[in-house]
């Protein structure tokens, strides 16, 4: 029993070793990069639930394989969580113990200098006309700044120890830690953040972020349920658009009031202009504008007199031109009878040009600006299974009444704006004209402060630990063997020099270095000055 539980723990130690290693934790590193690809090249169903279904049309053979391996939910999925969890935890397993290696170097003292200076990669020696004092005081004041230690050999040679570069390793440790961070960021955001999609019709329409059931679209972060979210209210009351002559987009914001905070309780509106780009940020929530489009107004006048007007968004078709589809739907007025009233709805659907075009009867728009709006609509008349419980797109009506026999077309005809179509039973349908939309995104994600400061910290650390080189310096001063008589001192002195990481660019300052401590360096004493010129070899 003893040995399998040694064994046991022989194998716990070892695979903990290896996933801590800085090893794996790059090999994670580039595996989570590489997993991170098909949420890039593959639609994905949180971001376009449309995409991944043109996707699962176009490649129907394909697409349910790449479903079994949540190649449309990647970021979502067990296998990208794993490789984000390991990288995470080698991550933190390999940068303590580094931190602690870290703090007992710091603590230390430099090293002695080895017996053997002339082995180092860069050596230089000369004989100076000063005495060890005198050379010692000149190294000193020259490294300045360097971690020195000086001591008094048993030959009674003096040496002083130094090096330079430590935040070298601080760099790296700021860029591995802020890369824990990052991560920690991102994580926190997808469980305390939401986003969502809504559409607002230019027109003085408001939104409020009161709850989940006023957005089109929402994505809830795994901690959030939609029912503590940050009260705030915009209304959208322009939309301006500037086309080039080709049609493209030059421009286009949105005229809007908003109110948070204080503003709810005393129904202040602040004026702001949102633009791409320049998303408006209140109440700790951004508020985007990631798209615009039209929304034809109709007004059905029923058999009765009553009428009903309402405008809703048509989705665009064709971008460029921005040809739109949608659909409009109404339910008779003063109808008891359950029913007589499905019986009696009517849906106005098909297409709108903001610049018609004609072919024959085809309607197609030729521009995306609202130049010659026109109108192809197909009036539909019975059940819209509205009732049903079942939820169905706003931009169409549900194809299973229309296979049933339920919902039939009663009228087809082109309309431009002030026209009409009237029905067998005396109802009409006016086109009365068109507003436009805009599409606000709302994110709402606390920790991008945090994930903002952490990419700071990325790019501080490794631009840190890339330009600043670990680097050691030794130099010994030993009385001359043999004096010139004179009474003047002599002293041999060398200097070696070590790069603890990379010796690129080091021997140009060790040169110079070593210059400064054999020639120059001890200019400062009368007898230095007075001396021909040292005698030096040097190895670099």
């Amino acid at each position: 029993m003893g040995g399998y539980l040694k064994m046991a723990l022989a194998f716990l130690r070892n695979t903990w070793r290896g996933l801590t290693s800085m090893r794996t934790a790059l090999v994670l590193l580039f595996l989570l990069a590489l997993a991170a690809l098909p949420g890039a090249l593959i639609p994905q169903r949180s971001l376009n639930i449309t995409e991944v279904d043109r996707y699962f049309a176009e490649y129907p053979t394909l697409a349910p394989i790449l479903d079994k391996l949540g190649a449309f939910e990647v970021f979502g999925s067990v296998w990208f969580a794993s490789i984000y969890v390991l990288l995470f935890i080698s991550l933190i397993g390999c940068l303590l113990p580094r931190c602690f290696e870290y703090y007992k170097q710091w603590r230390s003292k430099p090293v002695r200098t080895p017996r053997n200076l002339s082995r180092m990669p860069h050596h230089e020696t000369a004989t100076l006309d000063a005495s060890v004092d005198e050379v010692m005081a000149a190294t000193r004041t020259r490294l300045r700044g360097w971690r020195m230690v000086e001591r008094e050999e048993d030959d009674g040679a003096k040496s002083i120890s130094a090096e330079r570069g430590f935040l070298r390793e601080i760099g790296n440790l700021v860029f591995h830690f802020a890369l824990v961070g990052l991560l920690v960021g991102v994580a926190g955001g997808k469980l305390y953040g939401y986003e969502g999609q809504v559409i607002v019709v230019a027109d003085g329409s408001e939104f409020c972020n009161s709850g989940t059931y006023n957005y089109d679209s929402f994505r809830a972060g795994l901690t959030v349920d939609g029912t503590q979210l940050t009260p705030f209210c915009v209304r959208v009351d322009d939309f301006d658009i500037d086309y080039q002559p080709n049609g493209q987009v030059g421009d286009y914001r949105v005229n809007m009031h908003y109110q948070s905070g204080e503003d709810l309780e005393t129904n202040t509106w602040q004026p702001y202009l949102l633009q791409v780009n320049h998303p408006l940020r209140t109440a700790g929530d951004r508020i985007y504008l990631t798209g615009n489009g039209y929304a034809p107004r109709f007004t059905v006048t029923f058999p009765d007199g009553q009428q009903r007007t309402d405008v809703i968004q048509w989705q665009p078709a064709d971008p460029a031109t921005m040809l739109s589809q949608g659909a409009t739907k109404f339910d008779p007025p003063g109808v008891l009878d359950e029913e007589q009233r499905r019986r009696s709805q009517i849906a106005v659907t098909g297409l709108f040009a903001p610049t018609a075009a004609f072919d024959g009867a085809v309607l197609s728009s030729r521009f995306p600006d609202l130049l010659d709006p026109a109108a192809a609509v197909d009036v539909m008349r019975g059940d819209l299974g509205l009732d049903s419980g079942r939820g169905q797109s706003i931009f169409g009506v549900d194809q299973s009444m229309v296979d049933q026999g339920r919902l039939q077309r009663v009228a087809r005809q082109n309309l431009r704006v002030g026209e009409e179509i009237r029905l067998d039973d005396g109802t009409t349908v006016r086109f009365d004209g068109v507003e436009r939309w805009a599409n606000l995104q709302v994110s709402h994600d606390p920790f991008q402060p945090w994930v903002l400061l952490f990419s700071v910290l990325v790019i501080f650390g490794i631009s840190t630990s890339l330009m600043i080189k670990r680097r050691r310096v030794w130099v010994r001063a030993v009385p001359h063997p043999d004096q010139d008589g004179s009474g003047s001192a002599r002293t041999v002195v060398e200097v070696g020099g070590l790069a603890r990481t990379d010796q690129a660019g080091y021997g140009e300052e060790f040169t110079r270095l070593a210059a400064d401590l054999l020639g120059t360096g001890v200019a400062h004493s009368p007898k230095s000055r007075a001396a021909a010129g040292p005698a030096r070899e040097r190895k670099s």
